[in-house]
């Protein structure tokens, strides 16, 4: 499942998340600290979505009352969100 998410109150503007069977393949971030978030992208591949989640849900960056970290776990739970529900037929 490939998810697209925009978070709100960071540098970043856009995240594009494939995940298979609750696992990271892959993440990709537009905008934001481009060297720090390659580095987030590379250690997220191949983590289970729950454990990605756990480690970044609530980080702030600097006075902020987010970080592009919180809000790849947002988009994370809202990726699992959408993966839970029914489709429509």
């Amino acid at each position: 499942m490939i998810f697209t998410y925009q978070p709100q109150g960071v540098c970043s503007r856009h995240f594009t998340i494939q995940l298979e069977e609750g696992v990271i393949r892959s993440v990709e971030v537009t905008g934001g600290c481009d060297g720090n978030l390659k580095g987030i992208c590379s250690l997220l591949r191949g983590m289970p979505a729950g454990e990605a989640i756990a480690r970044m849900r609530g980080i702030r960056c600097g006075h902020k009352s987010t970080s592009c970290p919180d809000q790849l776990a947002m988009a994370l739970l809202a990726a699992q969100a959408q993966a839970q529900t029914p489709q429509s037929a």
